[in-house]
């Protein structure tokens, strides 16, 4: 099974570049929304740390929003709870896709987290900056303050640059970056199976 992790900055577009590779996709983003929604223990966990902010289940974002703006410093209150039942989930699902060719983790904090391995295929998505910050206008939650915390904590964009094996240069249409991964995609399959 080769997994590829696909990396970059916020607003980047990474879980579209991992949905047009057509292979299972670990979203951890969605995972945390799942935990908010349904997980009663991450609940009872979380209000325990906060309990000014987290009061009521299911969770909502804007109790997590404030307690983040509050002082940055729940938001690694909230990662102690969030991070290791995010890590449970993608174990369960690496092992309910051990069969497949190919498996993508779309997981923002990848390579701060150390979730992945030196065998894994790193791609950087690259995207103009102005075309960022319409996307997150567009998230649901957008909050200025939140997303300068989120930029902070996720690595040193240079650095993940480096780390990567392929970059992506995610500022074309659709269409085009269809193409684009499935000509990718071939060619890490290809170069899998001559070693």
């Amino acid at each position: 099974m080769i997994r590829v992790g696909v990396i970059g900055g916020i607003g980047s577009g990474k879980s579209f570049i991992s949905k047009l590779f057509k292979s299972p996709v670990f979203n951890a983003d969605r995972e945390v929304d799942i935990l908010y929604k349904n997980n009663y223990e991450c609940y009872k966990k979380l209000n325990k740390k906060l309990p000014k902010f987290i009061r009521s289940f299911p969770i909502s974002k804007s109790q997590l929003i404030k307690a983040i703006i509050q002082d940055k410093r729940n938001l690694k209150k909230i990662s102690s709870v969030v991070h290791p039942l995010v890590r449970k989930k993608m174990k369960i699902f690496l092992n309910k896709n051990k069969k497949s060719k190919i498996i993508v983790l779309d997981i923002p904090l990848l390579i701060e987290n150390n979730l992945y391995n030196k065998k894994d295929i790193l791609i950087f998505v690259k995207s103009d900056q102005n075309k960022v910050i319409k996307r997150l206008k567009k998230r649901k939650n957008y909050n200025k303050k939140i997303l300068i915390n989120l930029r902070k904590k996720q690595a040193n964009l240079l650095k993940k640059r480096k780390l990567a094996n392929y970059i992506v240069d995610n500022n074309f249409s659709p269409n085009i970056m269809r193409k684009k991964i499935n000509f990718l995609k071939n060619k890490i399959l290809n170069e899998r199976n001559s070693t």
